[in-house]
């Protein structure tokens, strides 16, 4: 195709058809960094449109749900809480828990609920589950304050160890958009999707050391256990922060899994983006 610029030249423009794969253009998702902006600001924006407490619901939810582990897991069922208080123990598990669980609920979504945008304009599809994915970090912030908080108040001090939180929330981030992305574009396939997600994530949040610590599990069984990305992400974010002994798992099998999760996801995606239009 070819057409005539504003200076009488003539401009070639060939079209081919978008490939699947791995072949991304990051080049092309850096040029539309502002856009990737805006959708992680909307999101937050309509998260607490016409609330009362505002960001204060993302301390509510770990708060209360730590109050409960507390008494059911802590003081009723006597489970082990590694030689740390029993709140901190929990909330330290459910801050990442917490956040993998929401970026996965507005990640499955994403491609539908934006269905006007890809329908009528060409962006790198692959934004939508990333803004979905970045966007409950602000939730994670404003949550670990009160962390930070109940580690002053039991007078406990992270050790150099801490170093390695970083690490452990970009594999977090990494395993939600690695999840994200299969059900995003499986929702825009199989709308019934995302009825069975919440059913799945409580699943999930079972089988991680939210409420036990992986030390329960038999350490012929805990390499299998492993390849749970949360289990890995928990345990490596409980002895980052506090300090508290080493990893009982292998924490190379959980990376190596949200990797291979990754590159399926990534291919999954890819394939369903190129009739992404006609689907949603």
């Amino acid at each position: 195709m070819s057409l005539t610029s504003v200076k009488g030249e003539r401009v070639h423009f060939r079209i081919v058809p978008m490939r699947a794969g791995l072949d991304l253009d990051f080049k092309e998702l850096w040029e539309y960094r502002e856009l990737l902006y805006f959708l992680i600001w909307k999101d937050v924006k309509v998260r607490y449109k016409q609330t009362v407490l505002g960001a204060g619901w993302a301390i509510i939810q770990p708060f209360f749900t730590m109050i409960v582990f507390s008494l059911f897991f802590g003081l009723l069922a006597k489970l082990p809480s590694q030689d740390l208080p029993y709140p901190i123990f929990y909330y330290s598990a459910l801050l990442p828990w917490l956040y993998v669980a929401g970026a996965l609920q507005e990640g499955t979504n994403t491609m539908t609920a934006n269905r006007s945008v890809i329908t009528r304009v060409y962006f790198p599809r692959l934004i939508l589950p990333l803004a979905s994915v970045l966007s409950p970090l602000v939730d994670f912030a404003v949550a670990f304050t009160l962390l930070v908080a109940m580690m002053l108040f039991y007078g406990l001090t992270p050790g150099p160890v801490v170093l390695l939180l970083p690490v452990f929330l970009l594999v977090a981030v990494v395993t939600a958009l690695a999840v994200g992305l299969w059900l995003a574009a499986l929702n825009a396939v199989y709308r019934d999707i995302r009825y069975v997600v919440p059913f799945l994530i409580q699943l999930w949040m079972f089988a991680s050391p939210v409420a036990y610590p992986s030390s329960l599990v038999p350490e012929a069984w805990r390499w299998v256990y492993g390849l749970n990305p949360m289990a890995g992400v928990i345990e490596g974010f409980r002895w980052a922060l506090l300090g508290q002994g080493k990893p009982s798992l292998p924490l190379g099998a959980s990376i190596v899994s949200v990797i291979l999760v990754l590159v399926g996801g990534l291919f999954y995606f890819r394939r369903v983006e190129g009739t992404i239009v006609d689907l949603v």
